[in-house]
């Protein structure tokens, strides 16, 4: 605790030199090729701001991205040259001291310490921050932009108090505060983005923020999986997790075997296994917008039905995904005696995701926005992969999920348990539903994040600033 408080003070000692740096960034004016992206959480856990930093380095910008590094991001931004990542300091809160003022004590850290760090990069056109968390970065970011003359652009892609009233209720104080900032200093950026028209139309009435729907999408690499990579990727996972291993082996002990894949010792051909299992994906950050005892309760009625006698497949559940709640929840799946059923929690590297995505027969979605205005970005990269869902519905789910179109939407764990049942009746069956939905996916020709980008936000930036055409 001690060393936190010396942290501190060190950072306000330091205020009088980062206004001394404004004020020759100031002399030099801004870079205007330059962007600088904040993400108050963890760079690899987010990655719209991934996206965002992409598209902007593709049309020429270079780009500061600043967040926490907990865990790796795509391999695509590690690689870019015009991309360079600054490490936050994460500053976990006090263990002594009434809640507020060990939150107190984190926000004023954070605050400085940002300030630290936007203060010694180079100047930039514009400001791109991630919404929530923006208690106190978008303060922070909007004062760094009036120092350095850089335009502040809010990505709103849900409201941080609804968030923080899951956990305290909706009439805490400090939810309270929350909500009076974020809507207070919300309205001090020169753009705001936002991920629903729900979202923009709430804005506007209730924060008084014009902003742009800017819709997630997939990035290219969420695609349908090619067989072989399938495999690959089986074997990989099967020396962690026995879900993905192979039942028997099989009679060539040079032929390779996992739970759904074979590939041939002589001719490397890979094929799926007869009677294999269903592979159902889920992901999450196991927080409290998702429910997954509604998950737990329809394995269990599946379970059921098969013992009961319905042609119906095994199942792998594969939940990936880091949070709070996981241990919580792994010892309710712990709890669990399925025969027929194989739940696994792996954490997998981002090139591994989008290729589990891709080599699923089902999404399964819990996320139930804490506002009611935001998207699940895990279905927009499960239809990238022209994987089915079942979500779980919510205020603007339409905007997304297109009910016996593109996926099913549920209530409860009574409606999964036979939407399950319904898409997996004589499986794997290409006359199935299953298999109409994928093929709807196919069909549908989505637009990809990147040309969507150059459509919806470059021409804003344009607009704000004309001379970023150069």
């Amino acid at each position: 605790m001690a060393s936190s408080y010396v942290v501190l003070l060190a950072l306000f000692v330091s205020l009088p030199l980062l206004l001394l740096i404004a004020w020759k960034r100031r002399q030099r004016g801004r870079t205007a090729r330059h962007v600088v992206v904040v993400v108050l959480g963890d760079v690899g856990r987010s990655p719209r701001m991934q996206y965002h930093a992409l598209s902007l380095a593709k049309r020429g910008f270079s780009v500061t991205l600043l967040g926490f590094c907990n865990s790796k991001p795509h391999d695509e931004l590690l690689q870019n040259n015009r991309i360079r990542i600054v490490r936050l300091t994460e500053l976990q809160r006090l263990a002594v001291g009434p809640h507020i003022l060990q939150y107190g004590v984190k926000v004023v850290f954070q605050a400085v310490h940002l300030l630290w760090k936007l203060m010694c990069r180079e100047s930039a056109a514009y400001i791109f921050l991630q919404n929530p968390p923006g208690l106190p970065a978008i303060a922070v970011c909007w004062f760094v932009g009036c120092l350095c003359g850089s335009k502040l652009v809010i990505d709103w892609h849900n409201y941080g108090y609804s968030i923080m009233g899951l956990v305290h209720g909706p009439n805490h104080l400090l939810v309270l505060l929350a909500k009076w900032y974020e809507k207070l200093c919300g309205r001090l950026s020169h753009l705001n983005l936002c991920v629903t028209n729900a979202m923009r139309e709430d804005l506007a009435e209730n924060w008084g923020i014009k902003a742009v729907t800017v819709y997630d999408k997939p990035a290219s690499f969420f695609k349908e999986t090619p067989l072989d990579l399938q495999h690959r990727l089986f074997m990989k996972l099967g020396r962690t997790y026995s879900a993905f291993r192979a039942s028997s082996e099989p009679s060539d002990l040079a032929t390779e075997r996992s739970a759904f894949t074979e590939r041939d010792a002589g001719s490397g051909m890979v094929t799926c296994l007869h009677g294999r299992p269903a592979l159902l994906v889920s992901s999450t950050s196991w927080t409290e917008d998702e429910d997954f005892s509604i998950l737990l309760a329809a394995l269990e009625k599946f379970e059921q039905l098969i013992l009961d006698g319905e042609s119906l497949p095994s199942l792998v559940c594969v939940i990936t995904g880091k949070g709070p709640l996981k241990e919580y929840y792994s010892r309710l799946i712990g709890q669990k005696h399925f025969q027929h059923i194989q739940v696994c929690t792996p954490w997998l590297e981002a090139e591994d995701y989008p290729l589990l995505l891709g080599s699923a027969d089902l999404g399964v979605c819990l996320h139930k926005s804490s506002s009611g205005l935001d998207l699940p970005m895990k279905v927009v990269d499960m239809f990238g992969c022209c994987l089915p869902v079942c979500a779980v519905t919510f205020q603007c789910l339409h905007e997304l999920v297109k009910h016996e179109e593109n996926g099913l939407v549920f209530k409860d764990s009574e409606e999964l348990a036979a939407q399950l049942q319904m898409l997996f009746s004589k499986f794997p069956d290409p006359a199935g539903k299953l298999n109409q939905f994928r093929k709807n996916l196919q069909e549908s020709k989505q637009l990809r994040w990147d040309e969507s980008w150059k459509q919806t936000v470059l021409p804003l930036l344009m607009d704000m600033t004309p001379w970023t055409k150069d």
